[in-house]
């Protein structure tokens, strides 16, 4: 039986987000920070531990099958795979940032500037859409002493909460593209390999739809139901046991995560009682 060869970030955020995926979907492995390849126990998958770069080139040339990469490492190799599927972890910006004592209005300020960067692709793409000129710096780490040793006038770096940009006297000014983690894949897998990725697919929706989700038990007087049902509608539909003290029920139901607090508040208001909320660990449709 064949295997799917699936490449993950040797080190760092991403890396921990992925392996840690993997294993919610009951897929384990031994987890060696000296080996480049592993084996899964249970499932038919190899790991490969690879740099972030090297991620979309290994799945183009067909080394790897699959990868988790971050959306602006593909978009910056330019490289020819599919995408498959956003992981919704690794979420970050590529930003424009200025000295802090620098007066800027728009984009039009950095005209005829340098701009040092590691995304020069992504980077020229955004000041040709906004028909600005500027001369770009290509450097790898520590993008952001650039302007301080007079490399350049500002950068164009990942940013993530804005502290690195702080402590080095620099000022977001601009977000110019989005990225998350995403998994993407050769262009020309077997039938058999195929299966293999709609199994783990299979595997993956139903846990990142789990953590999107929680299970909700809830106790109410029976002529509140109506209005319960219009707050909880489940999956199908609710589902209600009767309860020891008359005239009162229990209902069982899945409330999303983003409605979560708002919705408890509705449900009280319309009668609920004994509220009780559980994570769920998959959930399957």
């Amino acid at each position: 039986m064949q295997k799917l060869k699936l490449a993950i970030q040797k080190k760092g955020r991403l890396s921990e987000e992925s392996i840690k995926l993997i294993n919610e979907c009951d897929i384990s492995f031994p987890n060696s920070s000296g080996k480049l390849v592993t084996a899964a126990y249970d499932f038919p998958i190899e790991i490969l531990f690879l740099r972030d770069d090297d991620i979309p080139d290994y799945v183009q040339d067909g080394v790897a099958d699959i990868g988790i990469v971050g959306e602006n490492v593909l978009v910056e190799s330019n490289k020819n795979v599919d995408e498959v599927l956003k992981m919704g972890f690794g979420k970050c910006r590529l930003s424009l940032a200025v000295p802090r004592n620098m007066q800027y209005n728009s984009i039009n300020d950095l005209a005829n500037t340098s701009i040092a960067t590691s995304y020069p692709r992504i980077l020229q793409n955004y000041l040709d859409s906004k028909n600005v000129r500027a001369d770009i710096h290509v450097i790898s780490g520590s993008v952001e002493i650039a302007p301080s040793i007079g490399l350049a006038t500002a950068i164009c770096d990942i940013v993530s909460t804005g502290s690195t940009l702080l402590s080095n006297g620099l000022k977001e000014v601009e977000q110019i593209f989005q990225s998350e983690a995403i998994m993407i894949k050769h262009k020309n897998l077997s039938d058999e390999k195929i299966d293999i990725l709609n199994n783990l697919l299979f595997r993956l929706e139903s846990v990142k739809r789990a953590q999107k989700n929680k299970y909700i038990l809830l106790n109410a007087p029976n002529e509140s139901l109506p209005k319960i049902f219009d707050l909880l509608p489940g999956i199908n539909a609710p589902t209600v046991q009767a309860l020891s003290k008359q005239g009162w029920s229990s209902v069982h139901s899945v409330i999303t995560q983003k409605d979560f607090w708002e919705k408890i508040q509705q449900l009280k208001a319309a009668g609920a009682e004994g509220i009780l909320v559980m994570p769920i660990e998959k959930l399957i449709y």
